[in-house]
């Protein structure tokens, strides 16, 4: 499995909250540190919150090249277009926008997504694959996720192209990934918990 997590700002959180956002796969740490001084910058990331109708949707016109079908809950066909790789700033499409609060910085997330590399154009990682969403913060994971699941609200589905920079840099931490190359992930968002937000108990 390909790790999305930073290994220096492993998240600290109550079982209560973990326990209430049901039990899933918490991703490892495997970025490379040295990757830290380019994701220090912060460029305004690129966004387009219009909501998507529920269902098969296709961002085939987006300026990034990537195209996308399914509805929230089913696995993703991503198509990656040949301009995908040659992207620098964070891409944020909204391909359905869920409902209730947003996303806040520092959230407990948990996520189903899948990964694709812009260069290979082929799937690295899938937690639908897995069958189980992962769990994470957003101050343990890639710059791309920390920025770019900001604002989500609960059921929504989010496309993220992230450039290299944001993402792994010429340190990728696996074999599947190129060096400096640019990442692009479907994002289904299926709970979360924002920083100071008390977690509703479980029903019995």
């Amino acid at each position: 499995m390909t790790s999305l997590q930073r290994p220096s700002r492993r998240p600290r959180l109550a079982v209560a909250a973990i326990a209430a956002l049901s039990a899933s796969l918490v991703l490892g740490a495997c970025a490379d540190q040295g990757n830290k001084s380019q994701n220090a910058s912060n460029p305004s990331a690129t966004s387009s919150s219009a909501p998507a109708p529920s269902g098969s949707t296709s961002f085939g016109s987006d300026p990034s090249g990537v195209e996308v079908t399914g509805g929230f809950g089913e696995k993703p066909t991503i198509t990656i277009g040949d301009q995908t790789k040659d992207v620098t700033e964070l891409q944020v499409i909204d391909l359905q926008e869920g409902t209730g609060p947003a996303v806040e910085p520092g959230a407990l997330v948990l996520a189903d997504y899948a990964g694709y590399g812009a260069i290979t154009k082929k799937q690295f990682d899938s937690s639908f694959d897995r069958g189980q969403p992962a769990q994470f913060s957003l101050d343990g994971v890639i710059v791309g996720w920390t920025e770019g699941l900001v604002g989500m609200k609960k059921g929504g589905r989010r496309l993220l192209v992230i450039p290299a920079d944001k993402a792994y840099g010429a340190n990728p931490p696996s074999a599947d990934i190129e060096p400096n190359e640019v990442l692009v992930f479907v994002v289904d968002l299926v709970d979360f918990l924002n920083p100071g937000q008390t977690p509703t108990p479980a029903a019995s």
